[in-house]
């Protein structure tokens, strides 16, 4: 097979569009690996690019998808060898390289992770870049000195890939996790991830002060913004906030005083270029004593390419939880 099915972003002169195309399968260069895909997910940056409405991608055309997982089918990298399980997250892909949403994915040898032995593609991209994102936030607390001593932990956006994951890991390490979600219907199933308690956005202890009450030991912000701003605010000394998403927005108005006063920690999170070591390591952690009790139950969907449009639809109107699955055959 010469061709495949692909699901393509245009940005031209007649605007945006996206859709399922036929392409060529891409020959590998040197240092180059072809993978033939077993499963990608959606994030949310997917949705961004897929949609047009984030200004996610550098080049047009692109197949989107950050993340894929698969088995190698030709490798011109002296690392991997036709059959090895390899994981495919972050650096230039769907940004200005073809993603995952394809039947195959050619990428520099240096970009993928081997599959740990107790994963299969399919639970691995029910973790995907949202799971390696949390097992990052969690990693970059633990290294900055967070423990369960320093009080709850606050997790935003519970409901979405990174927060259910996380909310997940913690309380495996013994951390008492609070989890912020909107969304009553979810409750019980964030309680069965682990959190102790569920609150409401409109619930958070805040005020414009530049310290108040300290309530929070650490926390993993999914949001930014004005939410991130009133988590400093609110956090015990020595506690850590790993920061990951903006859907709150970008613009983070607090002051130096919780930094210098309580000597809290702002961590942020970057997944996109993880130096492999660290990145092996922390897919290793989450087939392992980070792995979720019951995987399963973070997929909310499954889909094909066809799928996608709706699914990136629902995501950004906040009607998804937990984890989307896109099975490209």
């Amino acid at each position: 097979m010469t061709q495949q099915q692909a699901f393509r972003i245009h940005q031209d002169d007649d605007g945006h569009r996206a859709g399922v195309e036929t392409i060529d399968i891409a020959t590998p260069q040197t240092g180059d690996v072809l993978v033939r895909v077993s499963a990608s997910s959606v994030n949310y940056k997917d949705a961004l690019a897929g949609t047009g409405r984030g200004k996610v991608i550098k080049r047009f055309p692109l197949t989107g998808g950050i993340d894929a997982a698969g088995i190698v089918e030709h490798s011109e990298h002296p690392c991997w060898k036709p059959g090895d399980a390899v994981i495919a997250t972050g650096f230039g892909m769907a940004f200005d390289h073809d993603g995952g949403y394809a039947e195959t994915l050619c990428v520099p040898g240096d970009w993928l992770a081997p599959m740990p032995k107790a994963l299969d593609a399919r639970q691995a991209m029910i973790l995907g870049t949202a799971g390696f994102t949390a097992a990052l936030a969690v990693h970059r607390l633990l290294v900055n000195g967070q423990h369960p001593g320093l009080g709850p932990i606050l997790v935003t956006g519970a409901s979405g890939g990174v927060g259910c994951i996380a909310i997940s890991i913690l309380a495996q390490l013994d951390f008492e996790v609070v989890a912020v979600s909107s969304k009553q219907a979810l409750h019980d199933w964030l309680t069965n991830l682990g959190a102790s308690r569920i609150i409401g956005r409109d619930e958070l202890p805040g005020g414009e002060r530049p310290l108040e009450k300290a309530v929070w030991g650490g926390a993993i912000d999914n949001v930014g913004g004005a939410m991130l701003a009133q988590i400093t605010r609110t956090l015990a000394p020595n506690g850590n906030i790993a920061s990951i998403g903006l859907a709150g927005g970008t613009a983070l108005e607090t002051t130096v005083m919780p930094f210098i006063l309580r000597g809290i920690g702002l961590l942020g999170c970057n997944s996109v270029d993880v130096p492999f070591p660290l990145r092996a390591d922390l897919w290793r952690r989450l087939a392992s004593d980070w792995h979720p009790a019951d995987l399963d139950t973070l997929a909310s969907d499954e889909v094909d390419l066809h799928g996608l449009p709706a699914v990136f639809e629902n995501m950004l109107a906040g009607k998804t939880h937990g984890r989307i699955l896109v099975m490209p055959n």
